[in-house]
């Protein structure tokens, strides 16, 4: 095999020219990006502790070892919450006062009642029922029988027996079965419904109310056999109150004050013999080694390394914008950085829900704001990972990060002013706390549960910090987000004012030629935003000398027939770097200024070029002389501003500008800056530049659409109908 042979297998498994670029993106960025992974290497190696031991229980301690921080013995205080509960719901059981009526008692005798009362009614109809049959002989075996059956059953009923002679009596009274059921039924639920009985009292609450159920029928009817079963069917009706006894507990379980393990403390002393509590607590202050220092350290090493390298292939795969532009990539590196920092504080801290505040939400939005929505998702991928490896592999911190962090994105999707940040942070507040609580509630874990307010803690927090730190960023790292275009683009801006009042003509040429960049920037995947308020912007320089320019010359009299053409031209250019000079006295960002100083590239002011050669007839002139100073547009932004505006004014110096002719016009602009070389460094392709044609049309045609002329005549005639 030849060694072409070889490259060329090899290229089957393994693309050389991606491997090449890759290789040169990496060694371009390799100070950031090893500053990065350095610093994240050492948060996350952060609690590796140079003291760690490594011990046995009955084990000899071989030194004296004291806690290197103040935690919380977490495992202790929840052992003697555990014994306190346990206390208070034993004295609570002893005191009658935590004892309350249970109703469920009530119901279970008003049902028994109610089967006695049924079977009385089905006996008495069954005992005449069997007089009518005549037979004397079996009349009596089997009445007795029917006697028996029915005792026994109410016996099953109530644990009352009643006498077979009893049952006659019923008999012979049915018509008072009524009269009793009601009675007993009202007796039974007051005295099961209001009085406390208990073991004790029940022979003396059974007695009053056989003879009080005697008195109220007053000889009516044979009431001694139903008042047995209504005594009978009397039980101890009071439950311990299952409030009160979680009243109590959780009373006695906050009376125990956390077992604190002060900084300086000994745990164990040398010589001593390690047991299973001196054990917990070294593993609680992170001072026992389980797996070994230098194991650990290599996989924090091994982690970072392949986050932050699949960070840097997405980016180099999917952010171009990222390569050209350094300052991102700060950007990116900072958030990283300091979040997994602000995480690893926030886990030393001793309190068990602290991984549900970790504002991992407010990374996520300064990146989907200052940089790309994409690359943000990836970020709270990668956040959410750290703040697990920070707080000890809890998936429940994991998640709430990651919920909290996509929720963030997507709720700045269409940001438009700072104060839409706070409905942001709302949403994300109320998503955290539902994630919290629906954890809890899927563990049916109560302290998760009570701890859900923390999703609308992290949510507010991360709003109030990405409004105050948004502004800083942007100064900070020369990067121009939506919100601060959005606020260049409101017309009380004071350069945008002072164009409206001093060069009112060239303030509506750049509101049209805002729509026509807008419209085009859409058409072709561009910034739609940054196009329009770069327009908005591009002839500020003409503030200083307004009457040079043609737009706002409201007479007859032009300044430029006065001068040589030379010094026309000279005017004339001058408003780039007169633009550029008022825009960084306004601070504009540097979008804004890049697209001002690229807006006519190096185009050629014909007009005057043309009349300084009939003036030169020698040939003298230098078409040098004529150009703008530059540079050429560099983004499909400053690209669209130049040919927009180039149109505008072409368009508006039209006499009758019909579709045909305004097609025809805005594509020979377009050739001619193509012609020129001024688009080359733009981006831009040529199926983009016919896009870019097809959508000035649209915008001007529905401009410049024709007007019906209305004579004279019918005026008058619509007029005088109108007035009758």
């Amino acid at each position: 095999m030849t060694k072409s042979d070889f490259w060329q297998i090899l290229r089957g498994y393994f693309n050389r020219d991606l491997a090449r670029d890759l290789g040169s993106f990496f060694k371009k960025n390799w100070v950031l990006g090893s500053l990065i992974t350095i610093s994240l290497i050492a948060i996350l190696a952060a609690d590796l502790e140079p003291r760690q031991v490594n011990l046995q229980v009955g084990q000899v301690a071989p030194r004296d070892i004291q806690a290197p921080r103040t935690i919380i013995d977490k495992a202790g205080t929840e052992e003697l919450r555990k014994k306190a509960e346990e206390q208070a719901e034993k004295l609570t059981r002893e005191d009658p006062a935590n004892y309350v009526i249970n109703r469920e008692i009530a119901q279970e005798a008003g049902d028994q009642l109610d089967q006695v009362f049924q079977l009385l009614s089905e006996t008495v109809i069954n005992l005449e029922q069997l007089a009518e049959t005549g037979d004397i002989t079996q009349l009596k075996a089997r009445e007795t029988k029917l006697l028996e059956d029915a005792a026994d059953q109410i016996y099953d009923i109530t644990e009352v027996r009643i006498s077979a002679s009893s049952l006659v009596q019923l008999r012979d009274h049915s018509q008072s079965l009524p009269t009793l059921e009601s009675t007993a039924e009202s007796l039974l639920n007051t005295y099961l419904l209001s009085e406390r009985l208990t073991p004790e009292n029940l022979e003396g609450a059974r007695e009053e109310i056989r003879k009080e159920f005697i008195d109220r029928l007053n000889g009516l009817a044979p009431a001694e056999p139903v008042a047995s079963i209504v005594a009978g069917l009397l039980k101890p009706n009071l439950v311990l109150d299952p409030e009160a006894v979680q009243r109590a507990r959780e009373i006695a379980r906050q009376s125990v004050e956390p077992i604190r393990i002060l900084k300086g403390q000994a745990i164990v002393r040398r010589g001593d013999v390690i047991d299973q509590e001196d054990l917990r607590i070294l593993r609680e202050l992170g001072l026992q080694r389980e797996g070994g220092g230098w194991t650990t350290l290599l996989g924090v090493i091994i982690l970072t390394g392949i986050l932050v390298s699949l960070l840097g292939v997405y980016i180099y795969q999917n952010e171009p914008k990222a390569l050209k532009d350094e300052s991102m990539l700060a950007l990116l590196g900072l958030v990283l950085v300091t979040m997994a920092f602000a995480a690893k504080i926030m886990s030393t801290i001793p309190w068990p829900g602290i991984g549900y505040v970790i504002p991992v939400a407010f990374a996520t939005m300064l990146i989907a704001i200052l940089v790309d929505s994409v690359l943000a998702v990836i970020t709270a991928i990668i956040l959410s990972i750290l703040v697990g490896t920070v707080t000890g592999g809890d998936y429940r911190f994991v998640l709430v990060a990651l919920v909290g962090g996509l929720t963030a994105i997507f709720s700045v999707s269409e940001v438009s002013q700072r104060s839409d940040l706070m409905r942001a942070g709302g949403i994300i507040a109320g998503v955290t706390f539902f994630t919290i609580l629906g954890l809890g509630l899927f563990q049916n874990d109560l302290s998760v549960i009570k701890q859900s307010y923390l999703g609308l803690v992290n949510g507010i927090v991360s709003s109030i910090l990405a409004i105050g730190s948004l502004a800083y960023l942007e100064s900070l790292f020369g990067i121009t987000s939506s919100i601060k275009l959005l606020e260049l683009a409101n017309p009380n801006q004071p350069l945008i004012k002072r164009l409206l009042v001093e060069a009112p003509g060239t303030y509506h040429h750049s509101l049209m030629v805002a729509n026509l960049a807008e419209a085009a920037a859409e058409a072709i995947g561009g910034d739609p935003l940054l196009a329009r308020v770069g327009a908005y912007y591009h002839d500020i320089g003409k503030l200083k000398r307004p009457y040079f320019f043609v737009e706002n010359q409201f007479s007859q009299e032009n300044p430029h027939d006065k001068i040589s053409p030379s010094l026309s031209t000279l005017i004339i250019t001058s408003h780039v770097k007169d633009g550029v000079e008022l825009a960084r006295e306004a601070k504009l960002p540097q979008v804004i200024i890049d697209i001002i100083q690229q807006h006519h590239g190096t185009d050629l002011v014909k007009y005057f070029y043309h009349r300084a050669q009939e003036n030169e007839k020698d040939g003298s002139v230098s078409e040098r002389d004529f150009r703008y100073s530059g540079p050429r547009p560099q983004t499909k932004e400053a690209a669209l501003v130049m040919l927009a505006d180039s149109t505008e004014a072409a368009v508006r110096s039209m006499q009758k500008p019909t579709p045909g002719r305004l097609e025809a016009m805005v594509r020979k602009i377009i050739k001619e800056r193509l012609d020129d070389g001024q688009l080359n460094e733009s981006d831009l392709t040529l199926k983009d530049l016919d896009a870019i044609a097809n959508n000035f049309v649209r915008v001007l045609s529905g401009i410049f659409h024709a007007r019906v002329e209305y004579p004279d005549k019918l005026i008058k005639e619509m007029e005088a109908k109108k007035n009758k």
